[in-house]
């Protein structure tokens, strides 16, 4: 018996956009369950080779909610984030973007 540790199978796929439906839908659907108003949730991916940088805008009166107290709600997201991109073989951050 080998009792080395199994690497992971590698995916075939193609670049990074290409396998984060997953990751974008996650975090339209965190926001649009948190807020008065989902019509205005908007998630933008930007990035590639191994990296995706998501913009998630929402309506000026829903801010707060989906920032939290001290944060806490944006970090929890963030995490989920960085979860479910890690699984997928990326790395993903989350921006947050104020209204205009």
């Amino acid at each position: 018996m080998d009792r080395r540790p199994r690497r992971p199978e590698r995916r075939e796929g193609g670049p990074a956009q290409a396998q984060t439906p997953i990751v974008k839908e996650l975090i339209e659907y965190i926001a649009k369950s948190l807020v008065d108003d989902p019509t205005e949730v908007r998630v933008a991916e930007h990035g590639g080779r191994g990296n995706l940088r998501l913009e998630l805008s929402v309506a000026e009166e829903d801010m707060g909610r989906v920032i939290g107290r001290a944060g806490r709600v944006a970090n929890a997201m963030r995490s989920l984030l960085r979860v479910a991109a890690a699984r997928k073989g990326v790395r993903a951050t989350l921006d947050i973007l104020e209204p205009r």
